[in-house]
């Protein structure tokens, strides 16, 4: 398939539309962009349409150049993007689609839809897909989710302890839920990173749903030489980000004391950059937060087991894959893990409690067998089925179906 689909799609155009300059490609939605036009631009002629939200964003242009031949932005700072949010008072958008309205923008796109053929167009996030409403062809554009956005927040309003944050969550998980019956499912294909958010959306009568998983860098994040330091656990992601806050706040709180009476002398280590106060607050003797990490696969190789004590969010998790990638074992709940299509034991441990999560952890740090079994056998799956090369062909035949469906 990949040598047939390669020739067919040779110099090709595609345009890809943004929420956020994808650069750096340490996190999230920059990091699948950032890759996805790194291997498609070997092929194909790349644009880009994005916002930037900040003058650093604006800078990292000349990264992007050696994979795009065209860049186009506009400013939207955060400041202009709150006044939008509270716009959402007087609507019934998301104020997620709120937070990124932009007429600038919408003019930008339109002109460039209207001076460009493209083959393909990929839009990222239901964020983005607002640009799109009023447009009379849809059959070439590929709307890509980064996962389920209404499970999501519902998800967020199910763990939140908080009356006002749970209020807020309600309202805008029923607005999400709308758009994505609404007008989602509008776009001929959408895509989504795992099989739990496929189906989360097809109960919602969305049917044309398909699969564009996560990748990893597989040059990066591979096997290490070097020793681990015994019962460091670990701990990645945005620690601005609310999935993640919860994440090391549950684990700390519910998790970690268990642990810690079995393995007294272990380590919790919290690496990602722009920590919130509530998450430095976690800070002890025996757990660290670092702050940004440049190269995070160094963090991993000290790890002697990686966490993801996630409670919200849907998709498949970066620091799962990375750390799986590595031969590294991780402890798990369920969220993130369905699209890996991982065998018990195989790589990951799925923890539905917190005395089962620290009894699977507490496992791996006293067996150094176990522990090399569960990590070795889950990194070969994943390093064959998850390697960017791989996803970006995918994307390819997403769009190679989507020409075909147009022509005949």
């Amino acid at each position: 398939m990949h040598s047939k689909y390669s020739v067919i799609f040779a110099q090709m155009r595609f345009l890809f539309v943004a929420n956020r300059m994808p650069y750096p490609p340490f996190r999230g939605d920059k990091l699948k962009i950032y890759h996805l036009a790194k291997e498609l631009s070997k092929n194909h002629e790349l644009h880009l349409i994005t916002i930037a939200e900040t003058p650093e964003d604006i800078s990292y242009v000349e990264n992007l150049k050696p994979y795009f031949k065209k860049i186009d932005f506009v400013y939207l700072p955060k400041y202009k993007s709150v006044i939008n949010t509270l716009g959402g008072l007087f609507n019934r958008d998301p104020f997620q689609l709120n937070y990124f309205r932009s007429r600038k923008f919408q003019k930008l796109l339109n002109s460039t839809l209207s001076q460009n053929q493209y083959d393909g167009i990929h839009v990222q996030h239901i964020r983005m897909s607002q640009f799109f409403r009023n447009s009379v062809n849809l059959n070439n554009v590929i709307l890509d989710l980064p996962d389920a956005f209404s499970l999501y927040w519902k998800r967020r309003a199910k763990n939140s302890t908080n009356y006002l944050n749970k209020l807020f969550e309600n309202i805008e998980f029923k607005r999400v839920k709308k758009i994505e019956i609404d007008f989602v499912s509008q776009f001929k294909k959408v895509l989504v990173c795992s099989l739990e958010d496929q189906f989360y959306l097809e109960s919602l009568g969305l049917n044309q749903v398909e699969i564009l998983e996560n990748g990893v860098d597989t040059n990066m994040f591979k096997p290490s030489d070097s020793a681990y330091i015994p019962n460091r656990i670990l701990f990645t992601g945005n620690m601005d980000y609310a999935p993640n806050i919860d994440a090391v706040v549950y684990f700390t709180s519910e998790i970690w004391p268990l642990i810690r009476r079995e393995v007294p002398e272990a380590k919790f280590i919290i690496a990602g950059q722009r920590p919130v106060p509530k998450v430095l607050a976690l800070q002890s003797p025996s757990v660290e937060v670092t702050g940004f990490i440049e190269d995070l696969s160094k963090e991993y190789a000290k790890a002697h087991v990686v966490v993801s004590p996630l409670r919200i969010g849907a998709g498949t998790q970066n620091k799962v894959l990375e750390a799986l990638s590595m031969n590294i074992p991780v402890v798990t709940t369920n969220v993130g893990y369905t699209g890996l299509k991982l065998k018990r034991d195989q790589g990951a441990l799925v923890s539905l409690t917190p005395r089962e999560f620290a009894n699977n952890t507490i496992k791996l740090l006293k067996d150094p067998e176990f522990r090399k079994q569960v990590g070795e056998s889950g990194g070969e799956s994943i390093r064959s089925r998850f390697g960017w090369s791989g996803i970006a062909h995918k994307l390819e035949n997403h769009f190679y179906e989507l020409n075909k469906q147009t022509t005949t």
